[in-house]
């Protein structure tokens, strides 16, 4: 080996001792916080991107993420976005249990006895995870039952989504609340936000400000209308139907996730002897759905469509992107979203090492607050897979080694300035961590 090989081995070991230490530290016993300070309680879809970490450290360890997430999910099928640790003190975060109260206005809809969780959800990734995690060490999968226990509640999920969900009635999943597609605070959202009276500032206290900058996090103005719609949604009981949403969106990043899990859902399928038709079809028939509803030729990219006004918003997320994830695009869409990752819309290769959150020419734009600019590893994990399915392996390549080197650089951050690397938000977060670890296990030798 050479003394350069040898350096290069060293710092993949550190970095990869250094992502395992976060995900070690973050775990609780059944599952991982996203972060113990900030977050200390289990998140859906981040712990999807954990286990898809964790199945290089611990196979076993991955499935009990899932299968303790699972273990809350409601008899209608949905899979909560948090799931609360009854030891924390309710203090530490808000919207706490008592806001939520499952229990009581969750019954209905079949919300878990003696688990308090919220009752919105966040993209579906979970199936996908399930599928990568099974295949990291199938014996153990086989002979812990994993996949054959798990099957009928990611099947029970997604029908949730494909018939509670499908709010304008065309096949897609639509999200009640800025919360559920996971880009809190994205500068898509400011529209449809604009028309909910915020909850008054006295009616509730942000925990999430005692450990972040205000100038990283959604303002208060976002976050008393993110109170109000939840308030609505768990005064009316949780229920999808009857009254039409103050909040409605369809969202292109959670139904990419959507349409990739329902593809790993056939794939399970088929490994335990069950039909996988009737989940490709599915899958078949959203991505022709995404496509007609939400493609903007103009924009090069999908857009969010707003059920409220009817229409797709002008302005452009990283969400737009997720789509590479989706196989068997067709290829004029595909040869535009490459233009549009890399042109001066999201910069990749050129002004960004990493995907920006939110439009770099967008009016919004701001590099330090959560979704409206900063890049998040979780998502550049995803773009770095679809650009790899779609033959742009050179520009994965290189996104890969940047997730690599800003993970390190930054302590894990939750999220960093896409142009220079600073961390933002918390460090050692377990998503950064997870994504490092699974970058990390296909990266060849030499990198970082």
């Amino acid at each position: 080996m050479t003394p350069r090989a040898a350096q290069s081995d060293t710092a993949r070991r550190r970095l990869r001792d250094a992502a395992v230490r976060v995900l070690l530290t973050n775990w609780t016993g059944g599952s991982t916080v996203p972060s113990a300070s900030l977050y200390p309680h289990q998140w859906s879809w981040d712990s999807a991107f954990v286990a898809i970490g964790l199945r290089h450290l611990s196979p076993r360890r991955a499935q009990r993420e899932l299968e303790t997430l699972f273990g809350a999910q409601w008899d209608d099928g949905r899979v909560p976005h948090i799931v609360f640790n009854a030891a924390i003190p309710l203090d530490a975060y808000f919207p706490s249990p008592d806001f939520w109260r499952s229990g009581a206005a969750g019954r209905a809809a079949g919300a878990p006895r003696g688990i308090e969780t919220s009752g919105l959800v966040q993209p579906p990734v979970h199936a996908m995870a399930a599928w990568l995690v099974h295949e990291s060490d199938p014996e153990t999968s086989a002979r812990r039952g994993f996949l054959r226990r798990l099957y009928p509640r990611l099947t029970a999920w997604h029908d949730y989504l494909a018939t509670h969900r499908d709010l304008a009635g065309h096949g897609l999943a639509g999200v009640v609340h800025p919360w559920e597609p996971g880009m809190d605070n994205s500068p898509c959202w400011d529209g449809p936000l604009s028309r909910i009276d915020p909850a008054p500032a006295s009616s509730f206290r942000r925990a999430d400000l005692a450990h972040g900058a205000a100038a990283d996090r959604p303002t208060d103005l976002d976050y008393g209308r993110y109170v109000r719609l939840a308030a609505g949604y768990r005064d009316r009981a949780y229920r999808d139907g009857g009254a039409p949403h103050p909040f409605a969106v369809e969202d292109p990043g959670f139904n990419a996730l959507y349409i990739v899990s329902e593809h790993a859902l056939a794939s399970i399928a088929e490994a335990l002897g069950k039909d996988p038709l009737p989940h490709r079809a599915r899958a078949r028939a959203l991505t022709d759905a995404l496509v007609e509803r939400l493609w903007e030729p103009e924009a090069g990219m999908f857009l969010s469509r707003d059920l409220r006004a009817g229409a797709l918003i002008a302005e452009r997320s990283v969400s737009g992107l997720l789509p590479l994830l989706v196989p068997e695009l067709p290829q004029a869409l595909v040869e535009a979203l490459l233009h549009t990752v890399t042109g001066e819309h999201f910069g990749l290769g050129s002004t960004t090492a990493l995907v920006p959150s939110y439009d770099l020419r967008g009016l919004a734009f701001d590099s330090s607050r959560y979704w409206r600019g900063p890049a998040w590893f979780n998502v550049n994990w995803a773009i770095e897979r679809g650009l790899r399915q779609y033959g742009a392996v050179r520009l994965a390549d290189a996104l890969r080694q940047a997730v690599l080197a800003s993970g390190g650089a930054s302590g894990f951050a939750e999220y960093v300035d896409p142009r220079t690397g600073r961390a933002r938000g918390m460090t050692d977060f377990s998503w950064t961590a997870a994504a490092v670890l699974d970058l990390l296990a296909t990266a060849p030798e030499g990198t970082p």
